[in-house]
């Protein structure tokens, strides 16, 4: 593993496919410009519309989101993941995937969501992720790389669950991808701290894309895309426009802290 700079995109993604494919296409180039070899795309990248009709469209909405991570990953010749686009499960429920695609087009890593959004937000929304997607049945994967480190995955809701990313740590993990459309109302009170945590108890950087603004009806998000260092310092947050963040990943800067502040070493319960 060498230092690299790596992209966390923040998109408003809206019901519209073509739409949303053409904003992340504009922001990985810009991404790419700025010297990035791993980009990361929130939650919903290709859709986030109403839950039917991402039912009624998924077919389409699966095909067209994998063709285009790896169309953009060939055309770019980065690394990319599409942080969570529906794959039809039945006719009635989708798994909410996460796809990682290397420069050649190829796809090393796939992950279905886990925790599902079931909530009554006191801003009026009710989410009821489960009323159209399939919860995925494994832990998430690993992805060891000899050029970007030992990658972990989740999405968006799993942040809210400490043991997964401890499995992940305990796995070997040294980033982890937090791609996320998470709640403007939660997300200014939960969203920073949550990063900063998770990063801090694994001693691990965190890449979290995220969605933002307003998308359709009440449905808004929080922004804030961000990287975070394995000792919970922001090195990157996109603001709460579309837009990129971008930081290096030193691993140097990971072997100091995990020298200064070795706690995974001192776990008494497994």
């Amino acid at each position: 593993m060498k230092s690299y700079l790596a992209a966390g995109l923040q998109m408003t993604s809206g019901p519209d496919l073509g739409k949303n494919l053409g904003q992340a296409e504009e922001l990985i180039d810009l991404a790419v410009r700025q010297g990035a070899e791993i980009v990361g795309l929130p939650e919903n990248f290709s859709f986030l519309g109403e839950e039917s009709e991402k039912v009624r469209q998924a077919e389409e909405i699966c095909q067209q989101s994998e063709k285009f991570l790896k169309k953009m990953a060939q055309r770019f010749q980065v690394t990319i993941l599409g942080g969570g686009f529906p794959v039809p499960v039945s006719p009635e429920k989708v798994y909410n995937t996460a796809l990682l695609v290397d420069p050649s087009g190829a796809e090393l890593v796939r992950y279905q969501k886990v925790h599902l959004f079931d909530v009554n937000v006191p801003d009026g929304n009710t989410y009821q992720e489960s009323s159209t997607v399939q919860a995925g049945e494994v832990l998430p994967p690993i992805y060891d790389s000899e050029t970007f480190g030992t990658l972990g995955f989740s999405v968006c809701y799993d942040v809210r669950f400490p043991e997964l990313y401890r499995h992940l740590s305990h796995k070997g993990a040294e980033i982890l991808f937090v791609p996320a459309a998470f709640t403007a109302y939660t997300g200014k009170d939960h969203w920073q701290v949550l990063l900063q945590a998770r990063a801090i108890e694994n001693t691990c950087y965190v890449i979290a894309p995220a969605q933002t603004g307003r998308h359709y009806g009440m449905r808004q998000s929080h922004g804030h895309a961000m990287i975070i260092d394995p000792w919970g310092t922001i090195v990157a947050d996109a603001g709460d426009k579309p837009g990129v963040a971008i930081a290096e990943v030193s691993p140097s800067r990971l072997e100091q802290v995990r020298r200064q502040m070795p706690s995974l070493q001192h776990r008494v319960f497994s």
